[in-house]
């Protein structure tokens, strides 16, 4: 999919990139904040909008009337591309006099928990689920000596980088916390906080499980899931809308449309057994017109359409708890959900900006009100002996590799061509000529000049692979030392200002 050129994630040193400007995304912020909390002709299963989002505000401990600067992601040991919503979150909320928070999805499948850094890599905990775990909240933390083991390491790399990386900071934290906290995620939610704490940022870091357990949300599932068959018809409209105007001929892009099949129709969830650490794609049936949700060996729920918001919450709750089920949301309705009832401003990176314009076109379709804003935000921090390096690129060296092996500029090549191409084709006289020509390119490769090319290249070929960790974008942010990720707060204070 091709990327719109504001959102191209800046290649060099130091660069940041925040769409749209600072001030649109301010002004922004405080319309959607006014629009959401006046949608009280939006109403899920009775219950207007605002109430609903007033509801969870409480839940989450937020203020009710205060701007709410929202970012999410993996629980992982993220880039600086994706810390860095952590800091426009933190300068958002400052500016405006509002409240940062930093939602923790640790109902997602893990990924991207090996600590890397040039010329080494460890997984970050030393539990033997990492590979098959369903969902990150399933793993465990790490042994002390597994942590210690890590620091061990990195300490040795970093005796030849001339700096200390904070990452050391962020293991010392780790190894403290294992004592208190036997579950990776909510370990590595606390460490990745008191390290941004430790720099200045000031954000609310949230763990998503239990919001998936709160009545507020459960009333927006039952909402969506009673109307399963109308939720399923306009969400497929709008990709299949999305994939014609951009061209994509992949029915699996950007993503499956729901099926629905007979009576079936599935739901934009995962439907978690707790008990057993499996999820499923989650399902209702229609039975005389009301959805049941399908839970194997469990029976299943009905969402009635016509029961109050709060009232089905409840009794959705009941029976998800009473059989130690759980109903996680998907991407995109994960973030419809943080965006229409949690933020008042939801900060992207560049992958979930390009995923949300599908569900602008949601919303507006469902509820028939503008879809609040959204901003987009990533940043390019290179590991520190890489800023400044020139990027080795090899195109050049392979074209004249193909130059020489083809003998561009060898007149008696040439000529052997236009001699062929004036023969009968399959004559044994053009054959013959044909094998001429190849047997005099095969020997052109061993010529000074042909070896010394392949000395360029060879060379080139093993410089590249020794300057792919260096110029590696996607290095946790934390194996850099504290000036530069101060300084990188200090770009985007420097906007604000």
């Amino acid at each position: 999919m091709q990327l719109p050129a504001q959102w191209r994630a800046p290649s060099e040193d130091g660069e940041i990139l925040i769409w749209p400007s600072v001030g649109e995304i301010q002004s922004h912020t405080l319309s959607n904040q006014k629009l959401l909390s006046e949608a009280h002709e939006v109403r899920l299963s009775g219950v207007p909008l605002p109430e609903i989002r007033r509801w969870v505000r409480k839940w989450i401990d937020a203020p009710p009337d205060r701007p709410l600067i929202g970012a999410g992601h993996q629980v992982e040991l993220f880039h600086p591309g994706v810390w860095a919503k952590n800091i426009l979150i933190d300068q958002l909320a400052r500016k405006l006099g509002g409240v940062a928070y930093q939602f923790s999805i640790d109902t997602d499948a893990p990924k991207h928990l090996n600590l890397r850094w040039p010329g080494g890599s460890m997984p970050i905990t030393d539990d033997e689920k990492a590979a098959t775990a369903q969902w990150a909240g399933l793993l465990d933390a790490p042994t002390p000596a597994h942590v210690e083991s890590i620091e061990k390491e990195l300490s040795k790399a970093a005796q030849a980088w001339g700096f200390r990386p904070v990452a050391l900071d962020f293991l010392h934290t780790v190894k403290r916390l294992t004592m208190e906290i036997p579950r990776l995620a909510p370990l590595l939610i606390s460490a990745l906080h008191e390290l941004d704490w430790s720099l200045g940022l000031r954000h609310s870091a949230l763990a998503v499980a239990p919001l998936w357990e709160s009545e507020g949300y459960l009333l927006c599932i039952h909402h969506l899931a009673a109307r399963a068959n109308e939720f399923a018809a306009d969400y497929n409209a709008v990709l299949h809308e999305y994939r014609r105007e951009k061209g994509i001929h992949s029915s699996g892009r950007p993503w499956p449309d729901l099926q629905v099949s007979g009576d079936d129709c599935e739901l934009p969830f995962w439907l978690d057994c707790l008990e057993t650490g499996n999820r499923l794609r989650a399902s209702v049936k229609f039975r005389q017109g009301e959805a049941v949700l399908e839970c194997p060996s469990r029976g299943g729920f009905v969402f009635k359409r016509d029961a109050h918001g709060w009232e089905a919450a409840e009794n959705l709750k009941k029976f998800l708890m009473g059989h130690r089920l759980r109903l996680s949301p998907r991407a995109l309705i994960l973030t419809m959900f943080l965006r229409l009832i949690v933020c008042d401003q939801f900060v992207h990176g560049i992958g979930g900006a390009l995923y949300d314009e599908i569900t602008d076109r949601l919303i507006r379709k469902r509820l028939k009100i503008d879809a609040p804003a959204f901003c987009v935000t990533t940043a390019t921090l290179l590991f520190p002996s890489a800023a400044g390096r020139q990027r080795l690129e090899l195109s050049p060296i392979l074209a004249e590799g193909r130059r020489l092996r083809h003998g561009a500029g060898d007149g008696e090549k040439m000529k052997l061509v236009r001699q062929i191409e004036a023969l009968p084709r399959r004559s044994p006289e053009r054959s013959r000529l044909f094998f001429q020509m190849h047997s005099r390119l095969a020997g052109a490769q061993h010529q000074p000049e042909y070896r010394k090319w392949e000395q360029r290249y060879f060379e080139t070929r093993q410089r590249l692979s020794e300057q792919s960790d260096l110029l590696d974008r996607e290095l946790f942010y934390a194996i850099q030392p504290e000036n530069r990720l101060k300084q990188l707060i200090d770009q985007y204070r420097a906007l604000f200002d």
